[in-house]
């Protein structure tokens, strides 16, 4: 991880969030064309906690996703055109174009892999860092799941497994209140989540999963702690979701959240309170005009470079399975 000044830092992960934003806004706004044919899962309104967490990180640690994988995709350094063209079904997609929006690699950027199964990519995380680990590598491994994958038993298993083999691995927990429609409160008991991980002896740690400086930070210590033989960190991330559960709309007609509890979290927007910070500097008033562009132009550029790939062929799909 590169040394950074304070303006550095605000800089960088401003670039980070404002990516993933205006990269999910424009799936959303493109999805109803009908040519990407398969499901999306937004991370909108979660730009923070990916950012954060994996500025934390060097290219060799390794990340899991889940379902939500875009934002953690791309923040630790995927290929924009190879997930877009991935979620379009083409062949030059980073699985091929046979795996959709919610299976996703990249192993040269170290992003190791997404699953749709909740709680499915707990387990391998906890094995490529015992892995890491036999290996003697200074390698962490990062795995993010939401706050339903705390009503998987294989969680339970593999925090206990990382902890009695003391292993070099970081969960995070995108606490979101929801689980598809269904609030937190009526899902789980009335107890922190992280509370749960510190009881099966995790290292913890709650923060503002919206203020990518904090995550920032506590992902820096945590990591830190890890590279030096500490025991498995718990970092749970309160954050929340502006889109439905599935898919590029917004489907707070439905009633499920409480207009309120809407509006409070968007006044909480991630990629808000950053340029809040930026606009106090008057020498960082050409950046911002700047990365916006930049992005604007990266995604255009990815798109058509994603549209123009081929389809896969049949006769590949052999190649695939695994007997």
């Amino acid at each position: 991880m590169k040394s950074f000044s304070a303006t550095s830092r605000i800089e960088s992960l401003y670039r980070a969030v404002l990516r993933i934003r205006r990269v999910e806004e424009a799936i959303a706004e493109r999805y109803a064309a009908q040519e990407m044919r398969c499901p999306v899962h937004l991370s909108i309104g979660q730009e923070a906690v990916a950012a954060g967490v994996c500025a934390a990180l060097t290219q060799q640690d390794g990340v899991f996703s889940n379902h939500r994988a875009h934002a953690h995709y791309l923040a630790k350094g995927g290929s924009l055109t190879a997930m877009l063209a991935e979620i379009y079904g083409k062949a030059e997609g980073c699985c091929n174009g046979v795996g959709g929006s919610m299976h996703m690699i990249d192993l040269a950027a170290g992003f190791m892999g997404a699953v749709p199964i909740v709680g499915a990519t707990v387990p391998l995380a906890v094995g490529a860092a015992w892995a890491a680990k036999l290996r003697g590598e200074d390698k962490v491994i990062v795995v993010f799941f939401g706050d339903g994958t705390f009503e998987e038993g294989v969680v339970y298993e593999s925090i206990n497994f990382a902890v009695l083999h003391q292993l070099p691995v970081l969960f995070v927990c995108e606490n979101n209140l929801y689980a598809c429609y269904t609030r937190l409160s009526t899902r789980q008991p009335e107890r922190p989540i992280h509370a749960v991980a510190a009881a099966c002896g995790c290292k913890t740690m709650t923060v503002d999963g919206n203020d990518a400086l904090v995550v920032f930070d506590v992902a820096s210590g945590a990591v830190a702690d890890l590279r030096a033989g500490s025991l498995p960190f718990f970092l749970e991330c309160a954050t929340y979701r502006w889109r439905e559960h599935c898919g590029p709309n917004v489907d707070d007609d439905l009633g499920y959240r409480p207009q309120a509890e809407v509006a409070e979290w968007k006044a909480a927007c991630p990629v808000n309170r950053l340029a809040t910070l930026l606009h106090a500097m008057p020498e960082c008033q050409d950046f911002m005009a700047d990365v916006e562009r930049e992005i604007s132009e990266e995604i255009n550029a990815a798109f058509a470079g994603a549209l123009a790939g081929g389809i896969p062929q049949q006769t590949d799909l052999p190649g695939y399975l695994y007997a």
